[in-house]
């Protein structure tokens, strides 16, 4: 068993050699990241229905739910065992490049990993992903403006169109308060898991939630924002030089339905 705190990565269910993950760093594939507490993750499904439908577009075939899952219990397994802590990644590839063959599912398991305390202060950056909607294996883009922009201090780069339009944050959703309303930037971006758990939980809660274009002009107009990924939500104190409220209600409330959210056992 791999002790906690070291890397360990299967593929298919066995350990990965140098050899098996050459087919791997060709860049063309795709994956989901998340983070699993005592064997649990949140949003299961919504992790499940990424993979299968990006296979199906990238590779013209499905990825089968419980395949996924078995391959993360067993390398859970290995790790630091089934009911641990952990951060997982599971990327889809194909190791044969040759139409109709079958694709393999790499397992990575890292310690677990939390959002940094505290709102954010982030910075817009003339970028969008290409195939947004896919979480696929070219990040270069997203990389880069992170690191320029943590350069200078900011904690997150916001993703821009040339008209000024916010897609997404590099690694983030961004959601905007408009009094009782939810407000997502309507633009090319990821449906991420937190995103989409939190939908689900607002939707439970009777919140409304709308989709609208967003410029960064507008921000100073909006009753706060936050940031959504695997690890966390956090709100936003500040995007360039235009401060956020950070004590709108409907903010916490936000937060609270969020770690309210249930855990799936994988």
């Amino acid at each position: 068993m791999t002790r906690p705190g070291e890397l360990l990565i299967e593929i298919d269910g066995a350990a990965a050699t140098a050899e098996d993950m050459w087919p791997a760093l060709g860049g063309y594939g795709h994956f989901t990241a998340m983070q699993v507490r005592g064997g649990r993750v949140r949003g299961l499904d919504f992790h499940l229905a990424r993979l299968d439908g990006a296979t199906r577009e990238l590779f013209g075939t499905g990825l089968d739910g419980e395949r996924v899952r078995g391959h993360i219990r067993h390398a859970l397994g290995g790790w630091g065992g089934p009911d641990g802590d952990a951060s997982v990644r599971v990327n889809v590839f194909r190791p044969v490049d040759a139409p109709g063959s079958p694709v393999a599912v790499l397992v990575a398991v890292r310690p677990p990993a939390t959002v940094a305390p505290g709102p954010k202060r982030v910075k817009s950056v003339p970028y969008q992903r290409p195939v947004a909607h896919l979480k696929h294996t070219g990040g270069f883009g997203q990389g880069y403006y992170i690191r320029q922009v943590e350069a200078e201090g900011y904690d997150e780069a916001l993703l821009v169109g040339p008209g000024g339009e916010i897609a997404e944050g590099a690694v983030t959703n961004l959601g905007l308060i408009d009094g009782g309303t939810v407000v997502w930037p309507d633009a090319p971006y990821l449906h991420g898991i937190a995103m989409q758990v939190l939908e689900r939980e607002l939707g439970r809660a009777g919140v409304p939630m709308t989709r609208r274009p967003v410029l960064v002009t507008d921000l100073g107009g909006y009753g706060g924002a936050f940031l959504a990924n695997s690890r966390g939500l956090s709100p936003i104190a500040a995007v360039d030089g235009t401060e956020l409220p950070l004590d709108a209600e409907l903010l916490g409330r936000v937060m609270e339905l969020y770690e309210a959210a249930p855990w799936d056992v994988i």
